[in-house]
């Protein structure tokens, strides 16, 4: 895997926003190198763009999945790059229809199997699954639906390699002390825990469906239907929807479409989903969105939902709609109050170095914001003020990023804060709403008086519970805690044994030699 990436021109993407380290270049050059000609060879055949993405894809899911990320942000890595890591969104190679057909026949039986009819070769494959085209006879009713696939074996491949990163990780933490606040082995061991959810289809109907009601009547958002009957741990079957992919900007045009209003609508549904319900869609790059013959966006893939609690939910709202305000002493308070940043930094340093951000950019329209340098300064300035990765909030940031970046491409003329101003303001009023408060008042209520029993136990925990949550890290007494701490322990053991195995074999050569 450090091979791959040395051979990759990831290195020198991060350079461009971000300065990498020297020892880093150092090793990734010593990796770079080939005994065999062949890679130097290829090297030469083929331009970068496609080297790079050529190197992700070999490089396994969890590159694959940070490749569809930086294909939203053209801002970043070149609208050259950004075009062809667009490929690992729907267009990676996939496995043959015979396959699918034996896995589908062998997760759903044979009479469930019987009722589909016409299934496609693959119309998409991804890093984790495909989908076909079918129908179904549902009691004499011809149905279009689509039927999602894992890949064979996905579970040991992902895995594996998630293991190999988060390895890779606990030595970067070792090496680089300045990246401990970046949390990376939690981060990465975050990843595997949502993921594995992604593999099992049934949590990911699971999460279509909920989504579904929480949507439902949302004006321009339609969510695809279940069709549970079809479902199980490698198949999900779901309604199929006629749409246009997002990121086909001219062919949504051609059919009037309009492209500015879609993304304003990209934008404000998120905000929206996030804020109100704390639950939202969390892998919204382009493969994963389409719009219907109505106009209606139709999200697809389930599988990495993010959910905030309602503590997050306003710490959220406040600190978007501070920004809007302009008011950066507010933001800089609900920081402190949130957690995000140590209780010893001065609120007014840290909103000087928040307007330091705001002001150049607000009013703009994307395309005169400069995505990499405005990472740089953000990178600085956690830096500065010490901030901890906060991995409960990892999937909103990620999925913040990926969003402004599918508007972008929609229309580089939008404006962020004005976008976002109506979606913040009335979810403020509501929450502020005499009848509103009063009905959460009626509702917290009920739940107390349920669980008065159980009160002393409660309030011993309380506190334990606050100081986690404000300092972003696992409750110990979780099974994730415990799991991670398993992890971390069979990394030590292993840097160990190849340490003292690097020792004796140097004693080794010293005797021979």
């Amino acid at each position: 895997m450090a091979r791959r990436i040395a051979q990759s021109d990831i290195i020198n993407i991060v350079s461009k926003f971000h300065e990498v380290p020297k020892t880093v270049r150092f090793f990734s050059y010593i990796l770079s190198f080939s005994l065999s000609g062949s890679s130097k060879l290829d090297k030469k055949n083929i331009n970068e763009e496609d080297k790079l993405c050529n190197s992700i894809q070999k490089m396994g899911t969890t590159f694959i999945k940070l490749g569809q990320f930086l294909s939203t942000r053209p801002d970043i890595i070149g609208n050259e790059i950004a075009k062809k890591l667009e490929n690992l969104q729907d267009k990676l190679p996939p496995f043959s229809t015979n396959k699918a057909k034996k896995i589908i026949q062998k997760e759903l039986g044979e009479n469930n199997y019987n009722l589909l009819l016409n299934i496609s070769e693959p119309v998409a494959a991804a890093s984790i699954a495909q989908v076909h085209k079918a129908q179904l006879n549902d009691n004499g009713t011809i149905k279009d639906i689509a039927i999602k696939i894992l890949r064979p074996d996905i579970k040991k491949i992902f895995n594996d390699e998630i293991d190999a990163l988060m390895l890779l990780a606990f030595l970067i933490e070792g090496i680089i002390k300045k990246t401990k606040r970046l949390k990376l082995v939690e981060v990465v061991f975050l990843l595997k825990e949502i993921t594995n959810l992604e593999l099992d289809l049934r949590f990911e109907g699971s999460a279509a469906n909920e989504f579904l009601e929480n949507t439902k009547n949302d004006v321009g958002f339609n969510v695809p239907k279940i069709f549970w009957n079809y479902t199980s741990e490698n198949v999900l079957t779901l309604e199929w929807i006629d749409g246009i992919s997002i990121r086909e900007k001219e062919e949504l045009e051609k059919k009037n479409i309009d492209t500015k209003t879609l993304a304003t609508d990209v934008i404000q549904h998120f905000l929206r989903h996030a804020i109100r319900d704390g639950f939202f869609h969390a892998d919204m790059h382009q493969g994963n969105l389409f719009v219907n013959e109505n106009g209606e966006i139709v999200p697809v893939d389930f599988g990495i939902m993010g959910r905030l609690d309602r503590l997050n939910q306003r710490y959220l709202a406040e600190i978007l709609f501070g920004f809007v305000k302009r008011d950066y002493k507010k933001v800089a308070e609900v920081h402190l109050v949130a957690g995000l940043v140590p209780k010893n930094v001065s609120v007014d340093e840290f909103a000087q170095a928040l307007r330091s951000i705001g002001e150049p950019i607000f009013g703009q329209s994307v395309k005169d914001i400069s995505g990499g340098n405005l990472l740089k300064q953000l990178f600085e300035i956690t830096d500065k003020f010490n901030m901890q990765t906060q991995p409960q909030l990892l999937l909103l940031q990620k999925t913040m990023v990926v969003v402004e970046g599918v508007a972008r491409k929609l229309n580089p003329e939008t404006n962020i804060w004005e976008t976002s101003r109506p979606v913040l303001e009335n979810w403020l009023k509501e929450t502020k709403d005499p009848i509103n408060s009063l009905t959460e008042t009626i509702k917290n209520t009920t739940e107390v008086i349920k669980r008065l029993p159980e009160l002393p136990e409660i309030m011993d925990k309380a506190n334990q519970a606050l100081t986690y949550f404000a300092s972003g890290q696992i409750p110990q007494n979780s099974n994730s805690y415990l799991n991670l701490n398993e992890k971390k322990s069979e990394m030590i053991t292993l840097r160990n044994q190849t340490a003292i195995g690097l020792l004796l074999l140097v004693i080794l050569g010293l005797l021979v030699f």
